[in-house]
């Protein structure tokens, strides 16, 4: 089997920031591995370009863009990045422009794809926009993961979501997906809210990957509402896999970070952005600053 590496893997949008860098109720992950510059997630798009300049990144550079679903502060920076990269591959399930809603205390709130995405999408070439329902592999030892088997029993979307603003008809965010590339220390696994639920990505990923090593996993775990019963068995559902790094980011939640660090330790670190990680060099990755 074909290992990657070195995989850099950089956050430029989270709702943390280091330095003087935005903060932002998103995600967004810059990645270059084996020749490729990958976008994982767009955040909401404001965040997004200001950071990028001011990391020395050039956006205008990525030729993959990786959209984990299709919630809007995954998705808002999409116009932007066609816009500097007009000839960007654009990787995500046929469901992102689904309607989507989050009802809390009776009242909805649209969180689907903001509609100058949706635009962008309409005018890209047939040959850019891949939609996937299955597992793709984008080169060798680098795959999506395409949709979830929902395996756990502890594990739901992570929240009061909806396809209707009225809260009839459940959204199960089938079109959510992550992103994992093959070294020789394990997996490496990007994710943007988990809401296939973490534990159900990391086997599933494993199983893809063709190895049961994790050597990192990084992005939103969709943990800050979760039950104190699902917390405690996915962190000992971690500690099973023993993954040698965790990056929680986004959504994951503070109660869900400490229980995360109560079980496997050093091991868990916050992600901001401005956060880079080497993989696929070091026995042990560490953060760098920037």
């Amino acid at each position: 089997m074909t290992c990657v590496g070195p995989i850099k893997a950089v956050i430029l949008v989270d709702n943390r920031a280091g330095g003087d860098l935005l903060a932002e109720h998103g995600l967004s992950v810059w990645i270059e591995v084996a020749g490729r510059r990958m976008l994982f997630d767009t955040g909401q798009g404001i965040a997004l370009p200001a950071n990028a300049a001011k990391l020395e990144f050039d956006l205008r550079s990525v030729n993959t863009l990786v959209l984990s679903h299709g919630h809007y502060d995954h998705t808002g920076g999409v116009p932007l990045v066609v816009e500097r990269a007009p000839a960007v591959h654009v990787y995500c399930h046929p469901a992102v422009t689904g309607p989507r809603h989050s009802i809390r205390d009776g009242v909805a709130r649209s969180i689907d794809m903001p509609q100058p995405t949706r635009t962008v999408f309409d005018r890209l070439l047939p040959e850019q926009l891949h939609l996937i329902t299955s597992p793709v592999e984008l080169a060798p030892g680098i795959g999506l993961t395409g949709p979830i088997p929902r395996r756990t029993e502890y594990e739901d979307v992570g929240g009061p979501f909806f396809i209707d603003g009225a809260g009839r008809l459940a959204d199960p965010i089938d079109d959510d997906l992550a992103l994992w590339m093959r070294t020789e220390k394990g997996l490496v696994v990007i994710v943007g809210c988990s809401h296939a639920g973490l534990v159900n990505t990391l086997h599933h990923a494993c199983q893809l990957g063709g190895t049961n090593r994790i050597h990192a996993v990084l992005g939103g775990f969709h943990l800050g509402g979760a039950s104190e019963d699902r917390l405690n068995r996915t962190a000992e559902a971690l500690r099973d896999i023993d993954p040698d790094l965790v990056i929680p980011c986004h959504c994951t939640g503070e109660r869900a970070v400490e229980k995360l660090k109560q079980a496997l330790g050093e091991r868990v670190l916050f992600g901001e952005a401005g956060a880079t990680f080497c993989f696929g060099e070091m026995d042990r990755p560490e953060p760098n600053e920037t």
